[in-house]
């Protein structure tokens, strides 16, 4: 895949504070990177800096292998960037607002027109079409803010909060919404603190802190602690903790850890050792009535980070 987002070395100092530290990655079409951390670790400063609306302290950002600031006039229009404060003209209507962003982005009245009756039916603002955005709630603008940012059909879409103030409903249409656009071919950067949602669209995850990447892979690599093992569970139909020294001498099986009937222990990772560690443990003849990986959650392996929050 051809990568369409590119950090190198991206370094933001302000005065003795260093908000983000030599920050270097790259991001494809079709990939979606979750940006997690506490208050105050650079997520926000660092989508600035892809969005070319802040100058880095040295190193750059680039889009569709150009520079974001030396080349921001032929880049802006391949860049979406929804800050976590919708951005918004109170004093217009909707329809009125999104208007206005087709004509800045050079649309004609026929293709606006079609995009904003599209981003209304998918962000749930149909209904709401000729209402003041003055009028409405958090949740609302926030929606409006994402109909603006999709509306020039960006190929990089750069989201600070997306799903804050949003409903459970709108967070669920807001992923679908973001599944779609990756299969389009998007790349996007989405910064979010609600991780259970975030794990249901990311390909990949970096997680944050005092303005560098403590740990970057994919998103199904998140979940365990080490990337070349897995947790696996097996219940027996037997008396329970009478397998815990077989289980132990097969090669390869460590943390073996019985409650009741249900063992877990780490093995390592991928389908096809699945299948061999199924097969070892019945050649042991134990009978075994279920077995399958155990998945940690997002939540759990930020939690297992260790991150401090920083002020």
């Amino acid at each position: 895949m051809t990568n369409i987002v590119q950090a190198k070395h991206i370094r933001v100092e302000f005065g003795p504070t260093v908000a983000v530290r030599d920050i270097s990655f790259d991001l494809a079409g079709g990939q979606l990177l979750g940006l997690v951390g506490p208050n105050g670790a650079g997520k926000t400063t660092l989508l600035r800096v892809l969005a070319g609306l802040h100058a880095p302290t040295r190193g750059a950002g680039y889009v569709m292998s150009k520079p974001v600031l030396g080349m921001h006039e032929v880049v802006r229009h391949h860049i979406g960037f929804a800050p976590d404060t919708p951005p918004v003209y109170e004093e217009l209507t909707i329809e009125q607002f999104l208007r206005f962003i087709g004509q800045a982005y050079g649309l004609d009245k026929d293709e606006t027109n079609e995009r904003l009756d599209f981003w209304l039916e998918q962000l749930w603002l149909t209904d709401k079409r000729t209402t003041e955005i003055k009028n409405l709630s958090r949740g609302m603008r926030q929606r409006i803010t994402l109909a603006r940012t999709f509306l020039p059909q960006p190929h990089v879409l750069l989201l600070d909060e997306p799903l804050a103030g949003l409903d459970p409903a709108g967070r669920i249409q807001l992923r679908n919404v973001l599944m779609m656009l990756c299969n389009q071919g998007c790349a996007m950067i989405v910064s979010s603190h609600i991780l259970s949602d975030l794990e249901e669209v990311a390909t990949h995850v970096a997680i944050i802190e005092h303005g560098s990447i403590l740990r970057w892979s994919e998103t199904s690599a998140m979940h365990h602690e080490e990337e070349h093992r897995r947790t696996y569970s097996l219940t027996t139909l037997d008396n329970p903790s009478s397998h815990t020294a077989t289980l132990e001498s097969i090669e390869g099986v460590t943390n073996v850890i019985v409650d009741g009937r249900t063992y877990t222990l780490d093995y390592h990772a991928g389908d096809e050792h699945a299948a061999e560690l199924l097969q070892l443990i019945t050649q042991q003849r134990i009978p075994v009535c279920a077995f399958g990986m155990v998945k940690t959650t997002l939540e759990q392996a930020y939690l297992k980070a260790g991150l401090q929050q920083v002020d």
